[in-house]
């Protein structure tokens, strides 16, 4: 991974990059060892202070929007806040969720802490099913074949791994996710597809006044939008 990013949208107020993953948003005290990030490398790319108006996780690839003002991130901050910016993702799931439904699940605020004592926040998140596949190896000792399916997922409100906690409650948790994920499942996957990684990417945002910003899914995607992959 170069230190130049690739630029998706650039105007006088927003920029947006497509994040390779593995790559840091910010500075955290949660991988303090870690020098290189998005917000650094793209201040030095551009030659300018930027402020991101959101966050995805290290291990997520895809759209990511900075604001080129603190004035600017103000104002947007309070539009990502109100919800009206949607963000869409594809991601690769343990079993074969239902075609079409939503995850209406409170979540504790913080994922690193302890769950007992945090309050809780309303969280949503809607998914739609794009493929089925069953492939020919036993990941978790009790069956011939392992079942995954390849979803479209809607993010209503944005809390932390919300994704990867939603999809870990009803019990199809995201392929590659090291914290709550499976990783007999992981390992499996890895080794078919012969990439190790978090299976979600940000494929859009939508912001309001019709304005969106799209991330195609890296080549290692390809094989599962081929209808040939499918069961």
């Amino acid at each position: 991974m170069g230190d130049s990013l690739s630029i998706l949208h650039l105007d006088p107020e927003l920029v947006a990059i497509d994040k390779p993953r593995g790559l840091l948003v910010h500075p955290s005290a949660l991988d303090a060892g870690e020098e290189r990030t998005a917000l650094g490398l793209l201040q030095q790319q551009l030659g300018e202070r930027l402020f991101p108006l959101h966050r995805l996780d290290k291990a997520t690839s895809g759209v990511l929007l900075f604001a080129r003002s603190a004035a600017v991130a103000r104002e947007w901050g309070q539009v990502f806040e109100s919800g009206a910016v949607a963000k869409q993702y594809i991601a690769l799931v343990r079993g074969w969720p239902a075609e079409s439904g939503q995850i209406d699940y409170p979540l504790a605020r913080d994922p690193e802490l302890p769950s007992a004592g945090q309050p809780r926040v309303p969280a949503v998140t809607r998914y739609r099913r794009l493929r089925c596949f069953e492939w020919p190896f036993n990941a978790d000792g009790r069956h011939g074949t392992s079942r995954y399916a390849l979803m479209e997922v809607e993010s209503l409100t944005g809390r932390r791994h919300q994704i990867r906690r939603h999809f870990k409650h009803i019990a199809h948790p995201l392929v590659g996710d090291t914290t709550h994920g499976k990783g007999a499942h992981n390992r499996a996957v890895a080794q078919w597809l012969g990439v190790n990684r978090l299976w979600l990417h940000a494929a859009s945002i939508g912001l309001p006044g019709g304005m969106r910003i799209d991330a195609p899914a890296g080549p290692e995607w390809t094989s599962l939008f081929d209808s040939e992959a499918e069961r």
